[in-house]
């Protein structure tokens, strides 16, 4: 897939966060949205997901050179944030099975699988409510990663994990973001370590 950003700006109420972005995502490329805090990585990872709108400008996705429509994206985008929802009264064996209803699983892979790959099977028949914040990170990153999209949006993707999680996003990263087109908003180079592109949100105030 391919994304292009076409004079994308966003402010809330007076306060322009970033201006006039012209930009082009290409198909399986890597990049990094760097900048501080409040310098709108988020925001821009989400209308580049098409759950947020711009304030002026357009994106156009675009899919084997035919324009995808925003009400359309889902089948094509896979997307996790630290403040992403997720339905935490379902076991992780149930929140599997239904997300995986939806998309379709990277490289044939079976829940059980997905389980094993996430080292929850401990945990797989308890609820995600009484997980704890690393191990509902570990969740949201495999309900992105293992899912079969042409895109991957992660916004800072190792919040809440400790070392040995790091490490596990690295290994997943390593084998399952391979021809796709990976997107991650953070600073912190353990998570955009294999982008190679990188945009600073700071070049556009």
């Amino acid at each position: 897939m391919k994304i292009s950003l076409e004079h994308i700006s966003k402010r809330f109420q007076r306060h322009w966060i970033f201006k006039d972005i012209n930009y082009s995502f290409s198909d399986n490329g890597t990049y990094a949205l760097l900048g501080p805090n409040g310098s709108g990585k988020s925001t821009l990872l989400r209308i580049i997901a098409g759950m947020q709108t711009a304030s002026s400008g357009q994106i156009i996705h675009a899919y084997d050179e035919k324009k995808i429509e925003v009400n359309s994206l889902f089948p094509f985008i896979s997307f996790c944030a630290p403040g992403q929802e997720i339905v935490e009264e379902l076991t992780l064996k149930e929140f599997l099975t239904f997300h995986f209803s939806f998309k379709r699983p990277m490289h044939g892979l079976r829940i059980d699988d997905i389980i094993a790959i996430t080292n929850l099977g401990i945990a797989a028949n308890k609820q995600v409510v009484d997980y704890s914040s690393g191990m509902k990170q570990r969740v949201k990153l495999a309900q992105a990663i293992f899912s079969d999209t042409p895109v991957l949006l992660l916004d800072e993707p190792c919040t809440n994990l400790d070392q040995t999680g790091v490490e596990q996003y690295r290994n997943w990263i390593e084998i399952y973001s391979k021809n796709r087109l990976v997107i991650v908003a953070s600073n912190d180079v353990r998570e955009h370590f294999f982008c190679k592109e990188q945009i600073t949100l700071e070049d556009y105030k």
